[in-house]
């Protein structure tokens, strides 16, 4: 069978591949230990739990809602997103509105589709979410790519998205707090980044902020639009229940933006999906957020202490140097190319993918490629599994790292 040009020109999504694998192989009894999951490992809040439990005696909760989600809901999420941001209400009594997803990846496609046309240019900052520039290019867009190292602890300088911006630049996606860098951009940098807006008074900003209730360093994450309200009418936030509440496989993802960006997005999911899982929906609606707190604080603490564990084995391994600060989401990349152990590497190729394998097959441990992340020669580790596995895995991984 003749298959498209267009789905013959999407990649596999990389992170799922190694999750799989790494299942199948402790299913054959291996000891894995797999740092590619870009999930916590527990279950959600119990408050959650049971407000699920509750909607499953109601039939609503089995049929159909508005494709954007039922509105009840839709108020509830923009309110909460003024509260945590700490925004102005009135700027949102008016001409905005929230869609309801199958989790934050469709909200993103979504969006990427009611602002793409053939031809346009998105920037991405390198380390970028796999799945950014797949779905731009489905749409028919063109990544364009501003680069960053271990340095500045993967965040872009300013400077260099703005050399990087055309006339055919349409959006911008700003992920913060990062996957998979796992750090979030300063206030300093969010207020160059505000100033950037302003000079390029035609471009759309998605601010991914999935993560942003997951950071165990302070200060917080903070973002452009807080300190310039006027740039919200550009700008599309989007937000899941996958990483905050643990629930990944439950997919509920929402975007909050000007009514009519949610329009354009509820015509491509009515004519694709249809509305997001209205048992999910109803169960948020009467979740109090304020659980969020208690539930997260030993999360973050948990995942703190596995970022100073990786800080401690690096520089007993006099890896030093390839450490840097996590602060933010669950995730940590490696730099190779810094190593021993690439010195028997042509250092102008990228082997992210040999190397995860040899991780893989020699030392029972998934790590996925950074070269999917748009930096060769590097793989993000999740900091999530228990403490004492963590351990384990990190002093096989800088055994692995200070060979030859």
């Amino acid at each position: 069978m003749l298959l498209s040009s267009r789905v013959k020109g999407i990649s596999d999504s990389i992170t799922m591949k190694l999750n799989e694998k790494a299942i199948q192989l402790t299913e054959e009894g291996k000891v894995i230990y797999n740092l590619s999951g870009g999930q916590l490992p527990i279950k959600p809040t119990h408050e959650f739990i049971e407000k699920i439990h509750h909607q499953l005696n109601f039939l609503k909760s089995y049929q159909y809602s508005p494709s954007a989600g039922f509105p009840a809901l839709r108020k509830k999420l923009i309110r909460h997103f003024v509260d945590s941001r700490k925004l102005p209400s009135e700027i949102f009594e008016n001409d905005w509105d929230v869609i309801l997803s199958n989790g934050s990846k469709h909200t993103l496609y979504n969006a990427l589709g009611a602002l793409i046309d053939p031809g346009d240019e998105v920037i991405l900052l390198a380390p970028y979410w796999v799945s950014y520039p797949e779905m731009i290019k489905f749409w028919g867009g063109i990544p364009t790519i501003v680069k960053s190292n271990v340095f500045d602890a993967f965040v872009p300088a300013i400077e260099d998205i703005r050399k990087t911006i055309t006339p055919k630049t349409k959006v911008i996606i700003v992920n913060s707090p990062n996957n998979p860098s796992g750090v979030h951009y300063s206030e300093a940098w969010m207020k160059e980044f505000a100033v950037l807006m302003h000079e390029n008074p035609d471009l759309v900003v998605i601010s991914d902020e999935v993560y942003s209730d997951i950071t165990y360093f302070d200060p917080k994450p903070s973002y452009f639009y807080q300190f310039d309200n006027s740039l919200l009418p550009r700008t599309i936030i989007v937000h899941a229940i996958s990483k905050t509440l643990a629930a990944t496989g439950l997919r509920l993802g929402w975007a909050v933006a000007p009514a009519s960006i949610v329009s354009a997005m509820a015509k491509i999911q009515g004519q694709t999906t249809s509305g997001p899982n209205s048992l999910m929906q109803r169960a948020l609606l009467d979740f109090d957020f304020n659980f969020l707190e208690s539930f997260l604080t030993p999360v973050k603490n948990h995942i703190r202490q596995n970022a100073a564990t990786l800080r401690e084995k690096f520089r007993e391994a006099s890896l030093g140097h390839c450490w840097y600060q996590s602060t933010s989401a669950f995730y940590f990349m490696i730099d190779f190319s810094r190593t021993p152990m690439f010195q028997r590497f042509a250092p102008e190729q990228d082997h992210s993918d040999l190397i995860a394998d040899e991780l893989l097959n020699n030392e029972g441990i998934t790590v996925v490629p950074g070269s999917d992340f748009g930096l060769p020669n590097t793989a993000r580790i999740a900091l999530v599994i228990e403490e004492v596995p963590f351990q384990e895995a990190i002093t096989k991984i800088v055994r692995y790292l200070n060979k030859f």
